[in-house]
């Protein structure tokens, strides 16, 4: 997307940096996502991406019916929305951040709760947690499939450890993140093929057993590549607004950006322009000139506040459209987002903002 001055915003004044989503962009990539999985049931979107409550409630609305999260915000924002099945996708050993996701089963009797476990003392301190906690509460055992950041080693000792969590009457299955799986699709979907093979394995150990498991599986590279009869839910995540990164590595799925920062010019120099879009306003987790697409030339530095960008005619005042590389991250720097809604309308809407 080439760099260009807003064509068109609200009437009244809008501050900068401003967080800005497109509601038609939302709802297009939700059925694009939903036909790429093989039908709306298998979703299970990630909130760490949106962090959006209005969100939430839409997909429900269109027929979503399992979320997962990575923090007990996002927990309690889906439940509160009306969510009935969520997976809390961290694998935890605070006794505290357990227990909190422990109460929300309380406070929410009719939805069903998942955790996950990858090592013995993680399943120590779920075990005192649920001692008395409500029959919706169980777990899955997180598997690592070559990621090496969280998951146990899928061999002898992930079913001994699914072995013991169905010793207190808590599996659910399996859960699998393969955010390392890149290259083409058919270079993902043999990397996919070779783990679902492991994951296949462990499910028929535990078969002998008479302990049936299913898995949640995938990321945005790779949930419609895994098989329907071994995943039952996959969780793509930055399909809901895109990014600057998706929209060229996966444009076979259709997705459109949804996301944005509006930006203002505030300054200009020979052959630059500086932009109130620091690292504040656009998440600094890519390297310096991946953070936003720019098209006129160089992202030259970024700081606290401020963004100075190679510019040929960029003026003090004009406003551009910025669009991350990775919105998920940017989505956590806004309590507040200015959404241009499926009628036309520009109005705000509430963020979860940095809440854990």
């Amino acid at each position: 997307m080439q760099p260009q001055i807003v064509p068109q915003l609200p009437n009244e004044p809008v501050a900068t940096p401003c967080f800005v989503i497109l509601e038609d962009g939302v709802r297009h990539n939700l059925r694009m996502t939903a036909l790429a999985c093989g039908g709306i049931e298998r979703l299970m979107p990630h909130v760490k991406t949106h962090r959006a409550p209005w969100i939430t409630e839409l997909l429900i609305a269109e027929g979503v019916t399992a979320f997962k999260c990575a923090t007990n915000a996002e927990v309690e924002m889906v439940l509160a929305a009306g969510a009935k099945t969520v997976c809390w996708s961290y694998p935890t050993v605070n006794p505290v951040n357990v227990q909190r996701f422990v109460d929300c089963a309380r406070q929410y009797p009719d939805a069903h709760l998942t955790g996950l476990v990858d090592s013995d003392r993680g399943l120590e301190v779920w075990r005192a947690a649920l001692h008395d906690a409500p029959e919706t509460v169980d777990l899955r055992v997180d598997l690592d499939p070559g990621l090496h950041r969280t998951g146990i080693p899928m061999d002898a000792t992930a079913a001994k450890l699914a072995r013991a969590v169905h010793g207190i009457d808590r599996l659910a299955g399996w859960h699998i993140y393969d955010g390392h799986v890149k290259g083409t699709r058919a270079e993902r979907q043999t990397q996919v093929d070779a783990i679902a093979d492991q994951v296949r394995s462990l499910q028929n150990e535990l078969a002998k057993d008479g302990i049936n498991t299913d898995a949640i599986a995938g990321g945005s590279y790779t949930f419609n590549l895994w098989p329907h009869d071994l995943a039952r839910y996959v969780s793509p995540g930055s399909w809901t607004y895109s990014s600057a990164q998706h929209d060229i590595e996966l444009a076979d799925l259709g997705w459109v950006p949804a996301a944005f920062v509006l930006s203002t010019v505030i300054s200009t120099h020979p052959g630059t322009a500086t932009l109130d879009a620091g690292v504040k306003a656009i998440s600094p987790d890519k390297p310096l000139a991946e953070r936003f697409r720019w098209e006129d030339g160089r992202i030259v530095l970024q700081n606290e506040e401020h963004a100075v960008v190679e510019s040929r005619d960029l003026a003090v005042g004009d406003r551009v459209f910025l669009m991350p590389m990775h919105a998920c991250t940017t989505a956590y720097l806004y309590s507040d987002a200015l959404v241009k809604t499926a009628a036309g309308r520009w109005e705000h809407r509430p963020q979860l903002g940095s809440v854990r």
